[in-house]
This record gives C-alpha cells, sequence and structure tokens, in this order.
C-alpha cells in the first residue's frame, strides 16, 4: 500500500526572518521539509556615508561654500592615501530655505547638499577619515556600514546550509516511518542579509574630544549575517 509522508515545516530565525512554505501538491511517497540556515563573517569592507553641506542668501554663494567644502573633502582623501575618485555620490540637492514665522512664506537662503558614499577596504582609516571630516566641519552627519564584498558566495553558504537542515529533518521523518529519503523533487529559497548600520559622532560632539580614541577604535566589526530559507521536495525510497 502506497504511503504519502508531508511535513511542513517553519521556523522563525532570530533576524525576524518568517518565511512560509510555498502550496505544494504532495504526491504520494514524498516528503517535504523546510528549515532555515545561515551563514556569519567577519565583514571585509566598510562604506562610510556622509554628506556635504553649505547654506547661504544666494544660491550661488550656498554652492561655492558647498564646493569648497568638497575640496576640503577631497583632500582629506588624499591625506589618507585615498583617491577621491573612488568615492560616490549617492544625490545633489539645492533647495530653498524659508521663515516659517511670518505670515508670508520669505525665503532667507539656499541650501547644498551632497550625499557621499566612501568603500574602505582598511578599517583603519575609518576613525581618521571621520574624525578629519568631523573637525573641519564639513559633514553634519556620518553612518558606517559593514558588508561583504563577495556577498553572492555568502548567501551560497547560507542556502547550503539551509538545506542541510532541511535534508536532515526529512531523514528523520523517513527513518521514523521505516523508509529512506531519495532525490530532491522540488525547491525553493530565499536569502535575507542583516547588515547593521553604525552612527558615528556629530561634528559637534567630535570637536569637543578632539584627543579622544575614534568611536570605532579597538572595538571589532560586528559579522555580517547572511540567512536563507529552503523549502524541499524529497522522494521516497
Amino acid at each position: 500500500m502506497k504511503l504519502t509522508f508531508f511535513l511542513a515545516s517553519f521556523l522563525l530565525a532570530s533576524t525576524l526572518i518568517s518565511a512560509q512554505a510555498p502550496t505544494v501538491t504532495a504526491a504520494p511517497n514524498t516528503v517535504f521539509a523546510g528549515a532555515d540556515g545561515k551563514f556569519e563573517a567577519a565583514p571585509d569592507t566598510a562604506v562610510v556615508q556622509f554628506n556635504i553641506s553649505a547654506q547661504a542668501d544666494n544660491a550661488k554663494t550656498a554652492y561655492d561654500n558647498d564646493a569648497k567644502q568638497a575640496e576640503q573633502t577631497r583632500q582629506i582623501m588624499r591625506d589618507n592615501g585615498i583617491d577621491p575618485k573612488t568615492a560616490q555620490i549617492g544625490s545633489y540637492s539645492i533647495q530653498p530655505m524659508y521663515d516659517w514665522k511670518t505670515a508670508k512664506r520669505k525665503l532667507v537662503g539656499y541650501q547644498v547638499t551632497t550625499n557621499v558614499s566612501l568603500k574602505l577596504k582598511d578599517f583603519a582609516k575609518i576613525g581618521p577619515i571621520t574624525q578629519q571630516l568631523a573637525d573641519a566641519a564639513v559633514s553634519e552627519s556620518q553612518s558606517i556600514n559593514y558588508t561583504l564584498d563577495n556577498m553572492d558566495d555568502a548567501k551560497s553558504k547560507a542556502v547550503e546550509d539551509a538545506y542541510r537542515r532541511a535534508r536532515a529533518s526529512a531523514d528523520s521523518l523517513a527513518r521514523a516511518a521505516g523508509r529512506s529519503v531519495s532525490e530532491l523533487s522540488y525547491a525553493s529559497v530565499d536569502t535575507f542579509e542583516n547588515v547593521r548600520p553604525v552612527p558615528i559622532l556629530r561634528s559637534a560632539m567630535a570637536m569637543k574630544a578632539e584627543s579622544a580614541p575614534a568611536p570605532t577604535e579597538e572595538f571589532t566589526p560586528q559579522t555580517v549575517t547572511v540567512t536563507a530559507h529552503v523549502n524541499a521536495l524529497f522522494t521516497l525510497k
């Protein structure tokens, strides 16, 4: 007599993963298993994001001031052995500023803002770069993300871990029923990245503590965690 085995296993990962198994028609002599897997690795790249902002009574002066601060930023990069061309502009804007306290929206000036991101492989340069940008009053805010350059490889390893767990669950159920797992008949995969931003002190605070160590000094960057959910349908012997 043919037996039908169906297992729907859903695991909730600590990284807020909630993957639901797709609708699969369970054929006779099959077992369906779902499992989460993960891969953790030390980051190899730091993404420093900051803005260059200037304001003035008229648009041209605001633009000129922003251009000067941008050149200061490029010089800071050169001083730290970084080619300014490696930095990327995320956005650039010129916005009018109004006095909202008056009945008529009175134009009081313009603000020019350039958002920049910089990838660093040498983590020892993070402290000096962020500190010098703060001391020069070039950037109003800064943030750091740690990531992996080869994220695809990390995702593959997370998928492999999830598949091993799904296969182990299927094997356990099959053994309990006196059967054994054969070939993989169907599978679906979802992967998730867990990248944590690390805020940096604003320039005013940094300027008050010029002699203090950089905010990131001696601390180890958090690992990058990639999680995957695999649903797999196996045939039974």
